[in-house]
């Protein structure tokens, strides 16, 4: 009986530890762009720069602020470093309407995905929003963060500034 406790807990430690691995690449999902085409994460580019994925939803009020909050400097951002930003809406089928309007009334200038059935949320293995990746130039998954707080955004123009410059981050 000892033997099999001791078996059933390693498993599940291993089953855990497996199951919690860490995504390095962007995994390649179907979702759809805000007008309603299919789009394959797999084209996900952005010239060799860096890039931010940061999966949102209209009802998360922690969300809608860091979105807005980099809005305001995001335009010095891509000057700067040449980083664009992808916003991944986790909206389901019921307040996925809510997202155009939020956009345009908030005048965010970022390009806006569609992930309605969670598919890349999950492949992304992403459990509470919002949460931010950030990805280099070869499309490795170099640093990741959830939840936001006033001043995050400077913490973040800090780490994509190294990966534009090609420096290796250490989480």
């Amino acid at each position: 009986m000892k033997k099999l406790l001791t078996f059933v807990f390693a498993l599940t430690i291993y089953t855990v530890s497996f199951s919690q691995e860490k995504v390095t690449k962007i995994p390649t999902v179907d979702v759809k762009t805000i007008d309603g085409k299919t789009f394959s994460t797999a084209n996900i580019s952005n010239d060799g720069k860096p890039i931010i994925i940061s999966f949102w939803a209209t009802w998360c009020k922690p969300c809608v602020k860091e979105l807005t909050t980099i809005a305001e400097v995001y335009e010095d951002w891509q000057k700067e470093t040449g980083v664009k930003l992808i916003a991944v809406s986790i909206d389901d089928s019921r307040t996925s309407g809510t997202v155009k309007p939020t956009i345009n009334g908030k005048n965010w200038n970022y390009e806006v995905l569609l992930d309605v059935n969670s598919d890349f949320k999950r492949a992304m293995n992403v459990n509470a929003v919002p949460h931010t990746f950030l990805i280099n130039g070869k499309g490795e998954i170099v640093w990741q963060h959830t939840s936001f707080t006033d001043g995050g955004e400077i913490e973040l123009l800090k780490l994509i500034k190294k990966v534009a410059a090609g420096e290796e981050i250490k989480e």
